[in-house]
């Protein structure tokens, strides 16, 4: 319990500096490479972080810090393949990746049968910008 308290007034501390420094290093533009991969099928139909409903058959994706809203270009670096896809949840949480995408954008992508890939990830826009 004492560990609980101790974390959740640590978080408190640092949310209010959190999206002030999230904003500050996310402009139209930034880009990061990494591995993407999808969303299991088991997803479908949760909530995820905005309050949105996950639907595996939408474009859309989760990433670790980007603003939920921003929308951002996937590019597959092996293929040259892209997508436009719009951040509304949070992840992925699997070390060394970058970006997590619905079944749609992974099939848009290409994605599927291999599971993950090399990507770009371009900030198109955030909803402050």
């Amino acid at each position: 319990m004492r560990k609980t308290l101790v974390t959740a007034a640590l978080l408190a501390a640092f949310l209010p500096f959190a999206s002030t420094a999230m904003a500050a290093k996310t402009a139209p533009g930034q880009t990061q490479k990494g591995i993407a991969s999808y969303y299991h099928d088991s997803l479908h139909g949760n909530k995820t972080a905005s309050g949105q409903v996950y639907n595996k058959n939408r474009l859309s994706a989760a990433h670790k810090t980007l603003p939920l809203g921003s929308k951002v270009k996937v590019t597959d670096t092996n293929t040259g393949r892209s997508i436009v896809v719009k951040v509304n949840d949070r992840g992925p949480f699997v070390k060394g990746r970058i970006i997590d995408l619905s079944r749609a954008a992974a099939r848009k992508l290409g994605i599927v049968k291999r599971g993950i890939a090399r990507v770009e990830v371009k900030v198109l826009s955030t909803p402050r910008g």
